[in-house]
């Protein structure tokens, strides 16, 4: 099991979160996503290690910015 955290910027709700979760979730191999627009944190857990940046250009393509924590 792998874990990598994320910190997003522009997220204000939960429907930020739910775009952010939408699009991520579209990774190959992501096994669960948290997401949360009051700490600007996202956890994106995995059987593999994940490609850091398909999940920076999904959240990119969500409308955010994010980089690896």
């Amino acid at each position: 099991m792998s874990t990598t955290e994320f910190q997003v910027t522009g997220m204000t709700c939960g429907h930020c979160e739910m775009s952010v979760r939408e699009e991520v979730e579209k990774i190959a191999g992501v096994d669960s996503i948290d997401v949360s627009a009051q700490t600007g944190r996202l956890v994106v857990t995995s059987a593999a290690p994940i490609d850091v940046d398909a999940v920076i250009a999904a959240v990119d393509e969500a409308g955010y910015r994010a980089v690896s924590a």
